[in-house]
């Protein structure tokens, strides 16, 4: 066989192999999006991913491990919109403050990705990968630069966590109620949490989206 030759059968291979992985990552975001149940057995998530059985384990060494990895890549994906859609921002308020509405939207436009953070954001608060990073990367800066009161970065995720998660268990469970005003009265709170005065922190949370998003 020619080195070409080899290398292209060695691509093809790699390419079914991360196609299959795809699957399973992809099932497994499913199952936890829509009951959260992580008991399931390995071949009903070969099944719903339409692999064989002895292919999981040609990836992953237990359910616990696909499952964080499912889990880990719904965060990044998470973050990545949320960077996307806040491109160009500067100010660390209004990225807090953002944050908050584009998330309360994403409850319509990324159900799944909402689900999963229902189900699973609370252990991943200060996760390194996700949004939390990002998240903590904004307030330290927002905190040297004397726009946030001085205090623990870590203490202040906790808290915007743990917020942005009540954000979208309301969104969720009370679809009935206004989830912009919801969304923009947390995000005041939350900057009125950081050190902002009353009027500044109200402004902020109600300014049009950045990228025409309101």
């Amino acid at each position: 066989m020619s080195t070409s030759t080899s290398a292209t059968v060695g691509n093809r291979f790699e390419r079914r192999r991360a196609a299959t992985r795809k699957a399973l990552v992809r099932a497994a975001r499913q199952i936890l999006a829509e009951t959260g149940d992580t008991g399931v057995s390995i071949q009903a998530i070969a099944d719903r991913a339409d692999v064989g059985f002895g292919s999981f384990y040609n990836h992953f060494e237990s359910k616990t491990e696909l499952f964080d990895a499912a889990v880990s890549d719904a965060l990044e994906e998470f973050g990545q919109v949320i960077d996307e859609q806040l491109r160009g921002t500067d100010d660390p308020a209004e990225l807090v403050a953002a944050g908050f509405r584009l998330t309360a939207r994403m409850a319509d436009s990324h159900p799944e990705l909402m689900q999963i953070l229902r189900h699973r954001g609370l252990v991943h608060i200060h996760s390194d990968k996700g949004a939390a990073p990002r998240a903590r990367r904004d307030v330290e800066r927002g905190i040297a630069i004397g726009r946030f009161t001085s205090i623990d970065p870590i203490i202040a995720l906790s808290a915007l966590g743990g917020t942005l998660l009540s954000l979208v268990e309301l969104r969720i469970a009370r679809p009935d109620l206004d989830g912009e005003e919801a969304a923009a009265s947390l995000a005041e709170m939350a900057l009125r949490m950081l050190g902002l005065p009353q009027g500044e922190a109200r402004e902020i949370a109600r300014r049009p989206l950045p990228g025409g998003g309101d």
